[in-house]
């Protein structure tokens, strides 16, 4: 039998218990996100007001994160698939990430920071892939858009509580001349929780099939075109930081940035589980396809916007971008390829999306100082109408028994 034709391992096969393996591994992502969030708030002032760094080192150190995390997903997700077991490496990443957060309450100098960083990185690329294939592999065929919904809502519910913990801890503290380094230490306590969770409630979900070659062939075609369509489409998809630029430049005061920021993660992790169930029902690339379009609709409307009330409106709407499209294209790597590559397929798409994202950075950046505030928003719309497009012409893989088609 060809890779491509090979059946998705049915739903029979799913772990016993498989729903509480996804759940935990919510509270996991929770928990995890919760602690990266609480500190990503501070650390540009921590570089710059504590220890006295220029803007291009900032830039080195938050470029070669990025960079790390998304070399380190590709390779995670391989190893998880050569050997056969995914709870050891997603422990190691949390470990790593937990050691590298608690010790920058330590760091004294540029050079230490940046080393530290690196380490988390290394963590973040490293849980990933293997913590997406064991949602995968825990959860029966008909259920996984729920499942990866779960995932989103509970890794963005942490994405607000994050910052929110840290603006009421600096209020503790401030008189505490190391208050920075404070929440840093309190953080990677935090970044513990999802180690005791692993260790003792996680359960592991073996890839099938022993003695197999690990080789790219085992990944089916239908996977590669979703991945070039992903690709097309993050090409517009630039950094939230544009989002906030243009919030600012039509008039929506500072200090309130964050809280309009806060409503698009409320919203997304509000829409998640619903719209992954939906997902299950009507097929993933209809979800997609509804994603990318909302994208779309989201970045004219910042293109147009006329003032601040716009700025509230998109943002709510933004995060039904993230709630309809995150959890249903995980579901849908997993259901294009076999148990035995997903740890692959996952680390393949996650590194794309990461990778990709610096050029249409840089894009959307030339875009920004050399055109106009709208451009970046306008080349963002249109790509974004175009990967809908491509999607929608897509010809369907043949729907395999037990299910609905993606």
């Amino acid at each position: 039998m060809s890779a491509e034709a090979r059946p998705v391992r049915p739903a029979e096969d799913a772990l016993p218990g498989g729903d509480r393996n996804v759940v935990t591994l919510g509270w996991v992502a929770f928990f995890g996100g919760l602690a990266q969030d609480m500190i990503q708030p501070i650390l540009p002032l921590f570089y710059t007001q504590v220890l006295g760094l220029n803007g291009t080192f900032v830039g080195l150190i938050e470029g070669a994160l990025a960079t790390t995390v998304s070399l380190f997903k590709v390779g995670a997700g391989y190893l998880s698939d050569l050997v056969r077991v995914r709870k050891p490496i997603v422990f190691a990443g949390y470990a790593l990430s937990a050691a590298g957060r608690f010790a920058l309450g330590f760091a004294s100098s540029g050079i230490a920071v940046l080393g530290l960083r690196l380490a988390d990185g290394v963590g973040k690329g490293v849980k990933d892939a293997p913590r997406d294939a064991l949602v995968a592999g825990s959860a029966r065929r008909a259920s996984l858009g729920r499942a990866f919904g779960i995932q989103r809502m509970l890794d963005t519910l942490g994405s607000v509580a994050g910052p929110l913990v840290t603006w009421w801890l600096l209020r503790a503290w401030v008189s505490e001349p190391h208050r920075f380094q404070r929440v840093f230490w309190t953080a990677g306590l935090v970044a513990a929780i999802p180690l005791l969770l692993i260790l003792f409630f996680v359960k592991e979900r073996n890839p099938a099939v022993a003695g197999r070659t690990i080789s790219r062939f085992d990944i089916p075609k239908p996977f590669f075109r979703f991945l070039a369509l992903s690709a097309l489409f993050t090409l517009g998809n630039s950094s939230d930081a544009f989002l906030i630029l243009r919030a600012r430049s039509v008039g929506l005061a500072t200090d309130l940035i964050p809280v309009a920021y806060a409503l698009m993660n409320l919203t997304s992790a509000a829409a998640a589980v619903p719209f992954g169930a939906l997902a299950d029902r009507v097929g993933r690339k209809r979800m997609i396809a509804c994603g990318w379009t909302v994208y779309s609709l989201v970045y004219f409307g910042f293109a147009f916007a006329p003032g601040p009330g716009a700025v509230w409106i998109l943002y709510a709407v933004y995060g039904l971008f993230y709630a309809l499209t995150e959890g249903s294209a995980k579901a849908l790597v997993a259901e294009l390829v076999p148990d035995e590559s997903r740890g692959r397929a996952f680390g393949l798409y996650n590194t794309s999306v990461g990778v990709l994202a610096l050029p249409a950075s840089l894009i959307a950046g030339v875009l920004w100082s050399r055109v106009s505030a709208s451009a970046p928003f306008f080349f963002g719309g249109a790509v974004a109408l175009l990967s809908v497009a491509g999607l929608l012409i897509w010809s369907r893989p043949a729907a395999r028994p037990g299910g609905t088609p993606p």
